[in-house]
């Protein structure tokens, strides 16, 4: 038998657990025979995962859902797997991704990023139970509070489970958040949102969907805000900026006559 590692009572972290990366996190959370996954990555890796389950003496019968943050494929593609081997276990998530595995949208998904020649497979996914805001997962003795934390994609979601939030891929310790890319559904205004909930909220630790742990610090969220801010208002966002101000000031500028070698930067 292995050796639990817990990361806080009643969670475990694949990756963790492992030593050694397999790739998104992936968060196990249990209480008494009851236990749930929260993402599981590629499928290539969910045979070993289930198997470092089951020798750290979790029924595999006791495996209650499967939990989608959302529906991107470095996150669920190994959920068909998994729920073979686990027949019990129902997969969660997000309506809207519900809607993207169900129409099999690679591009949504990012199982298609034609312009880096990226083509991964995306296995036939059916969520069975849709949640939402204010929705909540019980397991044993644990609640977890379903947030809707849109941004990165719509169907973005977080978890609450006391002081505890399994943010997705909202925010890493480094202060990046997930791609920003409107052909994925990103939406910067919702980013914004989202993670001003997450500075406000009086959880204390993240639990994010990629990289280590860390204890919420509402400074250095706010300097991620007033970054996303600024890219609002950026040609380097594209489809995902709100305005190009500079645009403005150039129509002002042609409309009063301004020379441009007058203008300092």
């Amino acid at each position: 038998m292995l050796e639990r590692r817990e990361l806080f009572p009643n969670v475990i972290e694949i990756n963790y657990q492992a030593r050694r990366r397999f790739g998104c996190s992936v968060y196990l959370v249990f209480s008494g025979t009851e236990w749930l996954l929260i993402d599981i990555g590629y499928e290539d890796t969910v045979d070993e995962i289930i198997e470092m389950i089951r020798q750290m003496d979790f029924p595999l019968a006791g495996c209650k859902y499967l939990v989608a943050s959302h529906a991107d494929v470095d996150h669920i593609q190994g959920f068909a797997r998994a729920q073979s081997l686990l027949p019990g276990a129902v997969i969660v998530g997000h309506a809207e991704a519900a809607r993207l595995l169900a129409e099999k949208d690679r591009l949504m998904t990012y199982a298609e990023i034609p312009a880096q020649n990226i083509s991964i497979d995306l296995p036939e996914i059916k969520i069975g139970k849709t949640v939402k805001e204010g929705d909540k997962l019980e397991l044993g003795d644990l609640t977890l509070e379903v947030w809707h934390t849109p941004g990165h994609t719509h169907g973005q979601l977080a978890f609450r489970m006391g002081d505890l939030l399994f943010s997705g891929d909202n925010l890493f310790r480094d202060g990046c958040v997930g791609n920003i890319d409107a052909h994925h559904g990103s939406n910067i205004p919702d980013f914004i949102k989202s993670l001003e909930r997450i500075r406000d909220s009086d959880v204390k630790w993240l639990l994010p969907s990629h990289g280590p742990v860390f204890r919420k610090e509402p400074e250095m969220i706010q300097k991620t805000i007033d970054r996303l801010e600024s890219y609002q208002h950026m040609a380097d966002f594209g489809t995902c900026a709100v305005d190009w101000p500079l645009l403005d000031d150039w129509e002002d500028e042609l409309v009063s006559g301004v020379d441009p070698k007058s203008v300092s930067l």
